[in-house]
């Protein structure tokens, strides 16, 4: 039964090949494209069903399609490629990866379309591989793990999880972001703090690579200690998007999981809190002044730089404080705790007494909801976020303690500056820690395991027009914040560099980034150097780049 699965997933892939190459539009070639003629990995007859080489669409200029899909969720970037070529299987991605390069075109790979740079959309590009319609979400018996594939959005995700099998991914509060980027570039959430980040339950990746001949692979890792490709599993566990190939699906299972006559499904993953208080307070900024509002933001990052161990008790409480200009009239404060635990009330109300203390006594009413309930209204708070015409520019830094007072003059001149007053700038504090904290720097690719939370500075609008305004505020309140690093987030100390999932050139920029750290260090630190070699073994022609991949040694 193995063997016909793996015939009829190459058989398919064979009809593939020969679509694609006999497409004018994607470039003829005078012999087929080649393929190889087996998985590379285990598990290679799981899912079986699913990957008998369905194939996308391929969308040219001409089609009425291809605006929406030559941009993505940040409308600065725009691309004019050849084509877009959707991708709906693996062999599907490798017909396509391989007749792009032997047509010596130029290729991005997109998922859910969310990346704050230019990776996918900028004018190098000549083919998307937009694999936005490969949505899947299901359990694999034979990998004892959950698939997901890469265009699945995360709401999706979490609703196929935990209707079927009661379980979830600590992932992200954005909903329409899409599987591929989030999980390889690490993926956190409101129940991070609780269970770590999405890639320490990453257990397989499924890549399409091409080595230098031309030749595609699909190739499957494992986090299994013997797998001979173990190397780019653990590259896809925080070195981010667009690097090594092309990802057609993730498998699931938290490291702890039970296996042998004990493994069900259900005990694969984590589960969600079944409930949870929920708790949103707005403050208006004509209640606060430059004390109240310097006091409201320190009292957040000191409760998290003392809760931020592994095994922390209140490690089931996560916030996100959202720190909107002035002209937006609002600041607003999301709490979430597992109502499940003991004395959850109380913990809930201890946190917002000293997070608001000596800012407002006001206090809005909590609310105890199911847990997927209150993912989804999470994820619809920041209606600004759910405009698709936005433009929008983005910085991030981890927090490894509290906010100096230097820090917060210069976030409240900023926010309150009285020749900038856009509503939809911000920063975003999101918690972290916990049992985030608790896993090696070195065994994922993302680093970063010591910080208490993490920073999103961002602005958006809409008019072209306006993009030297808008981002020349975002550089400036950057510059400003981290100063005495260089005017970037420096390493192991208050700080600890950037989130990979929230790219921005300008730390590869000398102009920007004066602190002579390079922008590799600042998102991957130590582990670089491994990436490197992966990106060496996997994708030895650099054919998967973008102004931030990778580069080998």
């Amino acid at each position: 039964m193995a063997n016909i699965a793996r015939r009829a997933l190459f058989r398919g892939a064979a009809a593939t090949v020969s679509a694609v190459a006999g497409s004018a539009a994607l470039g003829a070639v005078t012999a087929a494209p080649a393929v190889a003629d087996e998985v590379v990995g285990e598990g290679q007859d799981a899912m079986g069903a699913r990957t008998t080489a369905p194939t996308g669409a391929v969308i040219t200029p001409n089609d009425p399609r291809y605006a929406q899909l030559t941009t993505g969720n940040n409308q600065r970037y725009v691309a004019a490629p050849s084509y877009v070529k959707m991708i709906k299987s693996a062999p599907d991605a490798a017909a396509a990866i391989t007749a792009a390069y032997r047509a010596g075109k130029r290729v991005s790979v997109r998922s859910g379309g969310h990346c704050f740079s230019n990776f996918v959309c900028n004018p190098d590009v000549q083919v998307i591989l937009d694999c936005s319609e490969m949505t899947y979400v299901g359990y694999d018996p034979a990998m004892r793990a959950f698939a997901v594939e890469p265009g699945a959005r995360l709401l999706s995700v979490y609703e196929a999880l935990y209707k079927g099998w009661g379980v979830t991914l600590p992932g992200g509060v954005c909903y329409g972001v899409g599987a591929g980027g989030h999980i390889a570039g690490g993926g956190y959430g409101l129940l991070s703090r609780r269970n770590g980040l999405v890639v320490d339950h990453l257990y397989a990746v499924e890549v399409v690579t091409v080595d230098a001949s031309g030749t595609a692979r699909i190739v499957r890792a494992t986090r299994e200690a013997n797998d001979p490709n173990r190397d780019l599993w653990w590259a896809h566990t925080g070195g981010g998007g667009g690097n090594f190939g092309v990802v057609t699906r993730y498998w699931l299972r938290s490291p702890n999981a039970p296996g042998g006559s004990a493994a069900t499904p259900e005990n694969q993953l984590v589960s969600p809190p079944s409930h949870v208080l929920m708790h949103i307070q707005g403050i208006p900024w004509s209640q606060l002044d430059e004390v109240k509002f310097s006091r409201l933001v320190k009292n957040f990052g000191a409760w998290h730089e003392a809760n931020s161990a592994p095994n922390s008790p209140l490690r089931n409480l996560s916030s996100i404080l959202n720190v909107y200009s002035k002209a937006s009239g609002m600041l607003n404060l999301v709490t979430q705790v597992d109502a499940g635990v003991p004395d959850a009330a109380a913990m809930l109300d201890t946190y917002l007494n000293q997070i608001l203390d000596g800012v407002t006594t006001a206090r809005a009413a909590s609310r105890k909801l199911p847990w997927l309930q209150a993912a989804s209204l999470i994820g619809t708070i920041n209606t600004t976020l759910n405009d698709p015409t936005l433009r929008g520019a983005h910085k991030s830094a981890y927090m490894r303690t509290n906010f100096t007072d230097a820090q917060l003059a210069s976030l409240y001149a900023s926010m309150t500056a009285a020749d900038y007053t856009n509503p939809r700038a911000m920063l975003i504090l999101f918690s972290f820690g916990g049992q985030v904290n608790a896993v090696a720097p070195d065994a994922t690719a993302i680093p970063q395991r010591s910080s208490a939370f993490k920073m999103l500075y961002q602005t958006f609008w809409n008019s072209a027009a306006e993009d030297s305004t808008h981002v020349a505020w975002l550089r400036t309140l950057y510059a400003n914040m981290h100063a005495a690093t260089g005017g970037v987030p420096g390493l192991d100390g208050q700080t600890d560099g950037c989130y990979i999932n929230y790219p921005d050139t300008d730390m590869a920029d000398p102009a920007q980034n004066t602190s002579g750290v390079p922008w590799q260090r600042l998102y991957y630190k130590g582990n670089y150097a491994r990436l490197q070699q992966v990106k060496a073994r996997w994708d030895p022609s650099d054919y998967f780049r973008h102004s931030m991949s990778v580069k080998q040694v």
